[in-house]
């Protein structure tokens, strides 16, 4: 019994030292943080001393000819780091000819608003026919009905579909604090749902190997709270495809619902399915899934910012709807968090899927796949590096051996803007249309190769993402990387 006290007393004085240090690591940190503030500041405010910068009004107003003409020279600066192909993600499309074709369709109903139905009913035609040719893709029969909405990108439709599962159990008495369990994968508009609504969230680690969704884990992570089981199809982080159709089975079997996140791969699965890639089972066609959500501002080739949420069921979708009856300026009703909302990008994203059509996204993903996996080879063949799970279009690789950090730094010098990972460290391309260009992908491979052997040759080199990335995933204290991400978009807002 000594022996225990004794081992009581020494862990008790470690956690008493660890405790008392915190406050001068914490200052060691912040001083670190502000530094490297202060380096990302002329890369996040290059306009600065270039173009004029307003605190205030201006007294007199600009002429329009002038303010377009700056605001091409700026857009055209921009269009440079992408139209050649190098960036993950960002542009899907991005060719002159569809861009101005959404430009225009834009234009066309650049003043409608959906919240005002009665003054401009082409509006929810639109955003009707996106809905429903969008739940028709994913496995809705086609003589049934579509269950959806219009909304401003991937994480207002994983809100509202966290919004009506929490709504349906607190009105059912199911429970007073409604949980989501989604894997650490799961996209953290998932954790942003939780904070806004006051749910719980529980993440279940992942399958080491294959990185998809742990079902046996997930089955032990759910209790009498728990409301909703989330998959992705795929995840943003590894583009791996989660196990959908045993998750479900799981959910009926425990009678709660299934969400599956299908904002990156909404587009391109169903038409990869078609093409013969092997896409396992993911939409409404499995029984038990009961939500979804898919990014036409994404493959879909729509503006910035669309997507859908897609439901099972009216009555489910009804749960994401706000009502006002006795308000003194009305009836109030909106179905989504936002009130008026631009008709001209419900006009633009409808016009993009009806130009496009079925055999437009077939060629599309055909394209897409085939540079994809051009891409992936040249990763599986690069000694130092290894490939992340087994994905089809979202490219994750990791190293054993160096700085993955500094891959993407060299990566970075030589013209590419790819997406660091953490836990694990990695780096991951998204591959889109531009990267189906020819000679992109073989332009990947032999720049990746020269970066990898450079952070061979000199390890330890300075500059870039690395030391920020690096830093974050060896500080035990996430509030001090919270705080960091905090302070990084109050830079963003400075003039």
């Amino acid at each position: 019994m000594s022996k225990i006290r004794r081992l009581r007393g020494r862990a008790a004085a470690r956690l008493d030292r660890t405790v008392r240090s915190l406050p001068v690591v914490r200052e060691r940190l912040d001083a670190r943080y502000e530094a490297l503030l202060a380096r990302l500041e002329a890369e996040v405010k290059p306009y600065r001393g270039r173009v004029p910068s307003y605190r205030h009004l201006p007294a007199e107003g600009r002429p329009p000819e002038e303010i377009l003409a700056e605001m091409e020279g700026l857009a055209a600066a921009e269009d440079d780091r992408w139209r050649e192909g190098l960036v993950s993600g960002a542009v899907y499309h991005g060719e002159p000819e569809h861009v101005a074709f959404l430009n225009r369709a834009y234009s066309i109903a650049s003043q409608a608003n959906p919240l005002h139905a009665d003054l401009w009913p082409s509006a929810m035609k639109y955003e009707a026919e996106i809905v429903s040719m969008t739940a028709h893709m994913l496995g809705v029969p086609e003589d049934a009905d579509a269950f959806g909405a219009v909304t401003s990108g991937g994480t207002e439709s994983i809100l509202l579909a966290m919004k009506a599962y929490r709504d349906q159990a607190l009105a059912e008495g199911r429970t007073k604090r409604p949980a989501i369990v989604a894997p650490t994968t799961a996209h953290a508009a998932f954790d942003k749902a939780a904070e806004y609504f006051g749910m719980r969230i529980n993440r279940v680690p992942v399958d080491p190997s294959s990185l998809a969704a742990d079902v046996e884990a997930t089955e032990r992570a759910v209790d009498r709270d728990t409301v909703v089981l989330v998959g992705s199809a795929p995840t943003y982080p590894h583009g791996v495809i989660d196990p959908i159709a045993q998750l479900a089975l799981l959910a009926r079997r425990r009678d709660i619902a299934l969400h599956v996140d299908a904002c990156l791969g909404g587009f391109v699965l169903p038409w990869a399915e078609r093409l013969g890639y092997p896409v396992p089972p993911f939409d409404f066609r499995v029984a038990g899934v009961t939500s979804m959500s898919a990014d036409t501002h994404k493959f879909g080739y729509a503006a910035k910012g669309t997507s859908v949420v897609l439901y099972r069921t009216p009555e489910l979708r009804r749960r994401q709807y706000f009502a006002a009856t006795d308000w003194p300026g009305g009836l109030y009703v909106s179905p989504t968090l936002a009130g008026s909302r631009p008709g001209g990008l419900s006009a633009a994203c409808w016009a993009a899927m009806v130009a496009t059509g079925e055999r437009g996204y077939l060629d599309a993903t055909r394209r897409i796949l085939e540079a994809a996996t051009a891409m992936r080879r040249g990763i599986e063949g690069t000694p130092g590096i290894r490939l992340l799970g087994d994905p089809l279009f979202v490219l994750a690789f990791a190293s054993d051996e160096l700085d993955v950090y500094r891959v993407m730094d060299r990566m970075a010098a030589r013209g590419w803007e790819l997406n660091g990972l953490q836990r694990p460290p990695a780096v991951h391309v998204c591959v889109t249309l531009r990267h189906a260009r020819p000679g992109v992908p073989e332009r990947f491979v032999r720049d990746l190769r020269s970066s990898v052997d450079e952070v061979r040759a000199h390890p330890r080199a300075k500059g870039g993402m690395a030391p920020v990335y690096g830093m974050a995933s060896r500080v035990p204290l996430r509030g001090v990387v919270g705080d960091l991400l905090r302070k990084y978009l109050d830079l963003r807002y400075r003039v």
